[in-house]
């Protein structure tokens, strides 16, 4: 059953309150021809039985010769007929008639009547399977009265009208039930694409604190804890800016200080030593520091980006630029921040080309609001327990991975955090025969 629900609250919200209207409904159209129906019961009661006596005491009083013309001149309620016969209709061994039908035709009130309206004798029979009702008065003269009572079927629908206003009435219904649950269920929406907005853009504006007395409860809320992110983001960056001074001024000093080395072997290994933890702390500020804080997002032609990077790839390698490649359509524009964007993409393919000798790019069309960027090399790949573990900070494999390229272990970090940043995501997988596959996810 949970499949068949809708996906979006305002649909279940909807669906459930159209449930429970039509289950109002629908027991409210039962009392009601309930009622109806023993309403109209009631009045063809009091009908059959009054016209049974009238036509009783005009047989009665009516000269012998003139009764069957009367008789073919009134006009019978539905349910009721009556015939002037030599003989009674009801026969010996006849069934009872259901006491419905006995309380319809009201026989105590023929017999309880004064003496002369009572018939010299009255029998009663019934057909119980067909629902009808016989009964057989004897007038003076011997001739028979035979009357036929049988119930008409019930009409707790009257009007022809009803069933189209009924069905007018329930549209209408569905169609304020839904129009009032998306007005009501709209601060939710609001609510999420704000959250959407804040995990893609830090300074993202905040959300309108009005509607109901909840929901701006949870604005509030909402922008208080983004007002306390966007602290501390810019607390932490403004740490970094600090520790990046202090760590500089030393790493400057000790460079000048081992000029002055008359070794010349140890001061060449103590300016490379140098230059490797003056890196790693550049590397380390990067990946730490967020830069995609301060640049707006606005629309990207990713694959003009993905091609530019690629082109500067090639320029960087020549040797490799027969190994470099991209597929895919000519434009194709999302929403990003263009700088740290493209330096996402410079480390995958930067590290395709570096440790698999080949970057191939692969760019496909919007799919249930995803795009995703392929990129492929040519190496051994990665064991598939070390799939993930790669994306942890300064985390390199020996085995599988060549470490004369003087990285530091920060390359797949920095744009897994940049691409998450956007609302993404980027992974790992081995090829089917050979190489390592990243596979990008972005917002279309």
């Amino acid at each position: 059953m949970i499949r068949f629900l809708p996906s979006s609250l305002a649909g279940r919200t909807g669906l459930f309150l159209m449930i429970a209207l039509m289950i109002v409904q629908v027991a409210g159209l039962t009392i009601h021809a309930l009622d109806r129906v023993d309403l109209q019961r009631l009045v063809e009661a009091r009908e059959i039985s009054s016209r049974t006596v009238g036509l009783w005491r005009t047989m009665l009083l009516a000269p012998t010769e003139r009764r069957a013309g009367i008789l073919a001149e009134l006009d019978m309620p539905p349910g009721l007929e009556a015939e002037l016969a030599d003989w009674p209709a009801v026969r010996p061994g006849m069934p009872p008639p259901p006491p419905s039908l006995i309380r319809l035709l009201r026989v105590d009130a023929l017999i309880a009547g004064p003496a002369r309206f009572r018939p010299s004798e009255l029998l009663v029979g019934g057909r119980p399977a067909l629902g009808e009702m016989i009964a057989s008065l004897r007038l003076p003269d011997g001739e028979w009265l035979n009357l036929r009572v049988s119930l008409p079927p019930p009409r707790p629908w009257h009007s022809e009208t009803f069933l189209a206003a009924f069905v007018l009435m329930t549209f209408a219904a569905m169609i304020l039930i839904f129009w009032a649950t998306r007005r009501l269920i709209r601060p939710v929406r609001e609510l999420a694409r704000a959250a959407d907005r804040l995990g893609r853009d830090v300074n993202a504006p905040p959300m309108p604190e009005n509607g109901p007395a909840e929901v701006a409860t949870a604005a509030r809320a909402f922008n208080t804890m983004a007002a306390r992110i966007r602290r501390y983001v810019g607390d932490r960056t403004q740490m970094l800016a600090a520790m990046s001074h202090d760590l500089r001024t030393p790493i400057t000093r000790l460079r000048l200080r081992a000029e002055f080395l008359d070794d010349d072997e140890q001061r060449r290994k103590m300016l490379a030593d140098l230059d490797d933890m003056e890196a790693m702390v550049n590397a380390t500020l990067s990946f730490a520091r967020d830069d995609s804080a301060d640049e707006p997002s606005v629309w990207v032609d990713l694959a003009a980006l993905v091609r530019t990077v690629l082109d500067d790839a090639a320029d960087a390698a020549p040797d490799k630029a027969e190994n470099i490649s991209y597929a895919g359509p000519e434009r194709l524009t999302v929403r990003a921040r263009p700088l740290v964007l493209k330096r996402a993409l410079a480390n995958l393919i930067g590290n395709a080309l570096n440790y698999g000798n080949a970057a191939h790019a692969r760019l496909e069309a919007p799919h249930g609001g995803v795009v995703r960027l392929y990129i492929e090399d040519e190496g051994p790949g990665i064991p598939p327990e070390s799939l993930e573990a790669v994306f942890q900070p300064f985390r390199r494999l020996e085995t599988s991975r060549n470490r004369e390229t003087g990285g530091t272990g920060l390359g797949l970090p920095i744009a897994r955090n940049i691409i998450r940043a956007h609302g993404g995501d980027v992974v790992l997988k081995n090829g089917v025969s050979k190489g390592l596959v990243a596979v990008v996810t972005l917002p279309a």
